[in-house]
């Protein structure tokens, strides 16, 4: 987890691939929390992102590093309602307090349930690991 942490946060922005129907749909993503042994993502339940993602749990995520290495981590994932969690991700990222509150329905988070992480180069050297 603290790899792909370091990296996602080295990187800034990250994209998030979901599926709908056939269609994959790729999108800019910036706020990521470590808390325990997950690192945790937001989004609005009334964007398409979650719907895509509540019909098909499967996502992929692309970064890349001002090192010239690019990662891509794929696997499910597992939504988050607790209010205390969504509390402290409002203090890790004050900008989204003017979108939610932690007692909303529209404010949720999501993390990997597992996911396949790859680090790659473009010289060809490969890191592997499992979340």
């Amino acid at each position: 987890m603290e790899r792909l942490l370091r990296f996602l946060q080295e990187a800034k922005v990250f994209y998030l691939a979901t599926v709908e129907g056939d269609q994959p749909r790729v999108r800019p993503m910036g706020f990521i929390m470590p808390h325990g042994v997950r690192l945790y993502f937001c989004t609005n339940t009334t964007k398409p992102m979650y719907q895509q993602m509540r019909a098909n749990p499967k996502i992929e995520l692309c970064a890349l590093n001002g090192n010239t290495q690019f990662l891509r981590a794929a696997g499910t994932v597992v939504f988050e309602t607790d209010r205390s969690l969504k509390a402290k991700a409002l203090e890790a990222a004050p900008q989204l307090r003017q979108m939610y509150q932690a007692d909303d329905n529209i404010f949720i988070l999501f993390s990997f349930a597992s996911a396949s992480v790859t680090i790659s180069d473009l010289a060809g050297a490969k890191e592997e690991f499992a979340l």
